[in-house]
Formats: structure tokens, sequence, C-alpha cells
């Protein structure tokens, strides 16, 4: 499976894009976002297996990773998961790529991909104080349905550090989404 936009082409995660997956771990894990999410390993062994694993659930549609890549490069992945009529989905980018409108970009060619084939709901996760992320959400049309505590990491005394986290959700009908686009037509 490939998606093409107008600067971006998506497709399934391959085995070999591990050395992809543990540069773009190793450059969020020196993020400041980094501790709203779970740890990502940068051990080689276990990032092949992860890949491997990604790479062959994909086609399946009950979980599947995407690689998007410009020029060429991979400069990121989305993954989606299946949720009764819908997916929760999630994201990660490169930090060089970040603020030129790439996620934006991959994420409606594939919730419009997969709203095609049914899927009436998508659901995301995110930090609250990691606002590009609320942005990108919000100008793809999801909305805040509720406010959580979420904890991915324990302080000196194993106790939970929490954050204010929130669920965002974005309905599609007919098989189209708020904007109504085209993947090659997606701005």
């Amino acid at each position: 499976m490939v998606l093409k936009t107008q600067r971006l082409e998506i497709r399934y995660i391959e085995s070999d894009d591990w050395k992809n997956l543990i540069e773009i771990w190793k450059d969020f894990n020196q993020s400041e976002y980094s501790k709203y999410d779970i740890p990502h390993s940068l051990d080689e062994a276990e990032v092949r297996e992860k890949t491997k694993r990604w790479a062959e659930v994909s086609p399946c549609k009950e979980h599947m990773f995407f690689a998007v890549c410009h020029q060429e490069e991979m400069i990121g992945y989305i993954d989606f998961h299946k949720d009764n009529d819908g997916y929760e989905c999630g994201y990660c980018f490169h930090g060089k790529f970040h603020g030129m409108g790439y996620a934006k970009e991959s994420m409606r060619a594939l919730l419009e991909w997969l709203s095609r084939d049914g899927s009436k709901q998508f659901a995301a996760g995110t930090a609250l104080n990691n606002l590009p992320s609320v942005r990108l959400l919000d100008s793809l049309g999801f909305r805040k349905i509720r406010e959580e505590k979420v904890s991915f990491y324990k302080d000196g005394n194993g106790e939970d550090i929490y954050f204010n986290g929130g669920v965002f959700v974005m309905e599609c009908t007919g098989g189209k989404c708020k904007w109504h686009c085209h993947y090659s037509e997606c701005t």
C-alpha cells in the first residue's frame, strides 16, 4: 500500500525501517515533549524486532504502522489501532521536519483513506502541554472530548509523575472527513 500526497509518500512500515526509527526516537527522546510519551528503546535488537512485528501486522488492518517519506527519506511514522468503528492513532516525526505541514498532510491522506473503508471515528491522545500536537489535531478537525491524568514515568520514590492529557476525536461520514479533500489535493 502506497499513498502519495503533494510532497510525501506514505507506505506500510518495512522491516528495514528500523534504522530510521532509531533516528526518529533518538531525536524524540531529546525533545521537551518526550516526557509525555512512553519511552522508546534505542536498543538495536529491540528496535529491529519491533519494526519486524510492525511490518508483519500492518497489512491486516487491526494495527497499522505507516512510514512517512519525503524525497525517499523516512521523516516520521503514523500508527492506527482498530477500535470498534474506527481507529486510535498516533504519530512521531523527526524534529528537523516539524513545522512544515508534513504531519498534517500525511494524517489527512491516511484518515481519508481509512474513512473510505467505513471507519467512522478516529481518536488520538496527547499531552495538553504539547501545543504543536494539540494544534495539529485541531487543524485536522479533531475535538477534545475529555481530559485525563496520565503517567509514563516515576519519580525517585517510585511515585507516578502525572501530566494532563487530552482525548481528541474526529467523526467521518460518507467516506469523507471534515476537510473534504482527495489525497493529492490536500494542502
